[in-house]
């Protein structure tokens, strides 16, 4: 499932991570990489804060639904 679908407070592992290269290495470059642990903290007029790697991070929407958890 996408991981703008995930429930807040709830630990995830990334499977995959969609879209364009350029979006993967930015992503990657955030700490969102597979096998890697995420967790939705809170969720903001359609924004994500999340934790990954020990750091709290806000996406877009769009760029959670690339995620696979």
């Amino acid at each position: 499932m996408p991981l703008s679908m995930a429930r807040e407070g709830e630990c995830n592992v990334i499977k995959k991570i969609g879209g364009r290269e350029d979006t993967r290495k930015f992503l990657e470059n955030l700490g969102f990489v597979v096998g890697g642990a995420v967790t939705v903290i809170a969720e903001v007029g359609g924004n994500m804060i999340v934790n990954v790697k020990d750091s709290r991070v806000a996406i877009g929407r769009d760029m959670a639904r690339k995620i696979q958890v």
